[in-house]
């Protein structure tokens, strides 16, 4: 009961907020609620906030004894969610599928796939050297075991 009065406060908050969207939502059985929430724009802490208060006001604290913990999906997490790839678009991606791993730019995020643009140095068709070709591939999300977004510095 506790954890389905839980998920309906933070299902009608993301409503308020449909900048926001849900990544992970638990509850232990020590009534510790757990979210992590995503945004098209990012995910500010006046956000969590946000969502927090929306939950906890609404629970009876005499009736349930319970703690709670707002977060936003980190920079390392991998992508779970068709709306992180296009927020994500023009950045660089580590996909993993089930035969191959790719490193490249993401360039497009369909509803039903990726693309991801890379260069790579190959011999010429003819004479000595190398020469640098560009190289694309669509991905369909059911065929993507794990992406991450590569932070470079």
């Amino acid at each position: 009961m506790f954890k389905k009065r839980a998920k309906e406060l933070l299902e009608a908050a993301l409503l308020e907020r449909p900048d926001l969207f849900l990544i992970d939502f638990s509850v232990n059985t020590e009534n510790h609620i757990k979210v992590i929430i995503d945004g098209d724009n990012g995910v500010l802490v006046e956000d969590c906030i946000f969502i927090s208060r929306a939950i906890e006001h609404s629970l009876d604290e005499e009736e349930y004894d319970f703690s709670i913990e707002v977060m936003s999906a980190g920079a390392a997490s991998p992508l779970t969610h068709k709306r992180q790839y296009k927020k994500n678009i023009k950045r660089t991606l580590s996909v993993r599928t089930s035969s191959e791993e790719i490193e490249g730019t993401l360039t497009e995020a369909t509803e039903d796939n990726i693309k991801l643009e890379w260069k790579v140095r190959e011999p010429k068709p003819v004479g000595k050297g190398k020469v640098t070709v560009k190289k694309e591939i669509n991905i369909p999300y059911e065929n993507i075991v794990e992406a991450k977004v590569m932070i470079k510095f």
